[in-house]
């Protein structure tokens, strides 16, 4: 009951409106969010790395009404490849399709995305796009195929393990020898199109993680990268790859930045690769609000802090 609000409410501008003027919810966000400038998340990044994590940055936006919108988040992310560049972080980059301008033409789109992808192939980075509701999936998966058909092996794409068509979708990525972050997914589905149930989740994922660690699928290249925050699935996983004798490098953990540090850190200790996904800009109010849907104790953090001024 409280995920859907909160669901409901990411996409509410009157919500948005209401709410990110308050200081202290600003100050909330940055629990998730590394800052509003490209200058605060290099900052976190760095502070990662000598932590041992790795970082992929996502500048913050989505759903743009413009193509004038869509070149301005071309042109940050440009900015975001160039700076890791010249400061050396170890970070690629993280890009949502709806901020490059998919809801008003898929070529305008491709193109945009094509000039950042290409951007960081001149540097040896990666760019990963990542993956909204499923009225986006077709069109997501579309537009990587097109990019491996150009010749762009550094791009990878994020398959969600709430969807029941995933297994089927990662079948064709491994194919590609594509790098595929899995996630659990974070948007609102109708029950014919995703697990209603946690639990039904968790098994598809078990599932899905299954599949790209198969032999099969390291013969073709492709490349997991395993997005949760479950303790209880993560040490599966290790048990997985374990029993299996999977060395760690074919594979990394990943995170969101903000959410279990301590994990982060055991993680890198016990020798495996961790990357964070640092967040940064000012349109914070939708990716917050889908922090607070994932984990109930997200919003007693929040009241709590709320009751004490």
């Amino acid at each position: 009951m409280m995920r859907t609000a909160l669901l409901r409410l990411s996409r509410s501008e009157k919500a948005r409106e209401a709410v990110t003027h308050y200081k202290f919810m600003q100050r909330a966000a940055r629990r998730f969010v590394a800052g509003e400038t490209l200058e605060e998340a290099l900052q976190v990044t760095q502070e990662l790395n000598r932590n041992g994590i790795l970082a992929t940055l996502d500048h913050l936006g989505e759903n743009v009404a413009s193509e004038v919108e869509a070149r301005a988040s071309r042109e940050e992310y440009l900015c975001v490849l160039d700076s890791i560049e010249q400061s050396k972080v170890r970070s690629n980059a993280s890009l949502k399709l709806t901020q490059m301008g998919m809801d008003l033409s898929f070529e305008q789109c491709y193109q945009n995305v094509r000039t950042i992808v290409a951007r960081a192939k001149r540097y040896s980075n990666f760019v990963r796009i990542d993956m909204e509701s499923s009225a986006y999936t077709d069109r997501t998966l579309q537009l990587y195929g097109q990019l491996r058909k150009e010749g762009f092996t550094n791009v990878g794409v994020v398959i969600q393990a709430y969807l029941y068509r995933s297994a089927e979708d990662i079948e064709r990525l491994v194919e590609m020898g594509a790098n595929v972050r899995l996630c659990k997914g974070a948007y609102q589905e109708p029950a014919n199109l995703a697990f209603p149930q946690k639990e039904d989740v968790d098994a598809n994922y078990m599932k899905l993680v299954e599949l790209m660690l198969s032999e099969k699928t390291q013969q073709k290249g492709a490349y997991p990268a395993l997005a949760t925050h479950d303790g209880k699935l993560i040490e599966w996983a290790k048990r997985f790859t374990r029993e299996h004798k999977i060395n760690s490098e074919k594979f990394e953990f990943q995170m969101l930045y903000g959410i279990r540090r301590d994990l982060q850190q055991q993680l890198v200790r016990e020798g495996y690769r961790v990357r964070v996904y640092v967040s940064y800009g000012t349109h914070w109010y939708p990716y917050f609000m889908r922090r607070l849907a994932e984990r109930p104790a997200n919003v007693f953090f929040l009241l709590k802090n709320l009751v004490r001024g």
